[in-house]
């Protein structure tokens, strides 16, 4: 057990909480107008973690904090005291959350397994936009950047091998067939690999499915990771965002595809680093053996 003193953790504490709140209070306060941004709005909605959950700092498993300060833990779920401060219950951690721990671990260590596929170019937000004239778009606030046509052309005229089910999920109906894979969530532990945009964005979700056993700091090394993948995602979709500040990336044409494979080998290696951290820490609770 490694034990922090109030005047180390503190600090933390207050610097963690100052780094989540550069990205939640934008949201929260277009929250309030009801206003949608079709960037910086995803991770808090498509994602089940809430601003007011990912802005309490954990120092994560094996920490005892020190201090009158960290009493008021006591009343948050899975901490205890313990070794004259307060920490978390691990044996309690590791029953509570048996299958989520399981999950992850299945799903971190066979996508660092596998060879990552760079030649997907993104075309699943196009997959999704994909004879939007009977099927509509997903956003519907914003104008596809080359029309309804010039987006089914550019469906028509790519090998789409999209390896994630939660991406394939919001394929319109006649873009699923148009996929060379057919994945589904049992199949998902089989084919994430880690050049998917999405399943690098997923490093989140599992960052905070075990929390409070994994360290607040790593928890938002995912959330800002996640957050530049969802920028590139969207800049490469067939969206057309100039207005909201962000450049397209045209995978239509043999630039736009070196731009999105150069930007998509970047973040894959960003999240292999991120991945072993996670997998480190999963590996380490009771029910993870």
């Amino acid at each position: 057990m490694l034990s922090l003193p109030e005047s180390e953790w503190l600090p933390r504490a207050a610097a963690y909480e100052a780094r989540v709140e550069r990205f939640a209070a934008p949201f929260l306060e277009r929250r309030m107008r009801q206003q949608k941004h079709p960037v910086e709005d995803f991770l808090f909605t498509y994602y089940t973690q809430k601003p007011g959950q990912l802005q309490r700092w954990h120092p994560g498993a094996g920490v005892v904090l020190e201090g009158s300060a960290a009493a008021q833990r006591l009343g948050w779920k899975f901490y205890t005291e313990n070794d004259g401060g307060v920490g978390l219950d691990l044996e309690a951690f590791g029953a509570a959350r048996a299958e989520a721990i399981r999950f992850a671990r299945i799903i971190l260590a066979g996508t660092a397994s596998r060879p990552g596929n760079f030649a997907c170019f993104g075309l699943h937000e196009w997959a999704m936009a994909y004879k939007s004239e009977s099927n509509g778009i997903r956003h519907e606030y914003l104008p596809l950047r080359l029309g309804a046509a010039g987006t089914d052309r550019v469906v028509q005229e790519h090998r789409i091998r999209c390896t994630h089910f939660d991406a394939f999920r919001f394929y319109t109906p006649e873009a699923v067939p148009l996929n060379e894979l057919q994945p589904t969530r049992e199949t998902q532990r089989d084919l994430e690999q880690p050049g998917c945009l999405h399943a690098n964005m997923d490093l989140y979700k599992w960052a905070y499915k075990l929390t409070p056993a994994v360290p607040s700091e790593l928890v938002m090394d995912c959330f800002e990771l996640a957050w530049d993948i969802r920028t590139m995602d969207m800049r490469a979709s067939p969206y057309d965002l100039t207005d909201w500040g962000y450049e397209p990336i045209r995978i239509e044409t043999p630039e736009g595809k070196a731009e999105y494979v150069r930007l998509q080998k970047e973040f894959a290696e960003r999240s292999d680093a991120l991945r072993g951290r996670l997998l480190t820490v999963a590996n380490a609770l009771p029910s993870a053996v």
